[in-house]
């Protein structure tokens, strides 16, 4: 876990920014607590520690090795996917009740406050992104850099360079469920970082930070995912928690 100060920014896109949508705006100030994040997206290894503690159930079961990339030399270190928001939010609940700590799933707004970490460009590393930075669908470019590597599937946690909050895979590899319900825009957001939950689509929450199996510009730091439902896996969808500031796992 990496503590996250609190600090205010500003959330969603501009009109002027690249292959940005109406969905990000309008942009608007948000005052963030300070926070715990996972440095990293919950790995295989970590899931299953968590999956097989059938004692710790509080809603559902869990798929002991739900990854679609299960069978590789490095499997334990990479994220886990096929996971729907369900299974993360009941993965957060059993973390919390072994830890004694309150274990979640980020606010949209916690997610791009640190994901950000202080820049105000598309991508936490400028104004563009290459394919030593993320692991996306590198061949599309976004600002013209030049076309890289598309590697087909996802790579171990911490592989590329980290934020300047010390995070990891914030951009590409896996998409990451948020807590909040689907707003298609701004209006009426919460100010000061809270899960957004007011008149929104139950049925979907946003994923954020792209994924390996997606073009740049849907890594941008602004970018909300609204595609799938709750109840969708996808070898493309993961999950990071969060906790209160000062706690660790």
């Amino acid at each position: 876990m990496v503590a996250i100060p609190g600090g205010t920014f500003l959330m969603g896109s501009s009109t002027n920014e690249k292959d940005s949508y109406e969905d990000e705006r309008p942009q608007h100030e948000v005052t963030v607590p300070p926070f715990a994040m996972g440095k990293y997206p919950i790995t295989q290894s970590q899931w299953r520690a968590i999956a097989e503690r059938t004692d710790l159930k509080v809603e559902k079961d869990l798929d002991l090795n739900p990854a679609h990339f299960k069978d590789r030399p490095d499997s334990d270190r990479r994220p886990v996917e096929q996971v729907n928001w369900y299974d993360a939010v009941e993965f957060c609940v059993r973390l919390s009740k072994l830890t004694v700590r309150e274990y979640r799933l980020p606010s949209e707004a916690e997610w791009e406050y640190a994901c950000r970490a202080r820049t105000t460009t598309p991508f936490y590393f400028g104004e563009t992104i290459t394919g030593e930075l993320a692991n996306y669908i590198a061949s599309n470019t976004y600002a013209g850099e030049a076309k890289g590597k598309y590697r087909k599937e996802t790579t171990p946690v911490g592989q590329f360079p980290p934020n300047a909050f010390g995070l990891y895979d914030m951009h590409g590899n896996v998409w990451e469920w948020c807590a909040d319900t689907w707003h298609d825009n701004y209006d009426g957001a919460p100010t000061d970082g809270s899960v957004w939950r007011e008149n929104g689509n139950d049925n979907r929450s946003p994923l954020r930070g792209g994924s390996w199996f997606y073009f740049p510009f849907l890594c941008r730091s602004a970018c909300r995912n609204f595609y799938f439902r709750r109840d969708y896996i996808s070898f493309s969808c993961g999950f990071r928690v969060v906790c209160g500031a000062g706690r660790t796992l």
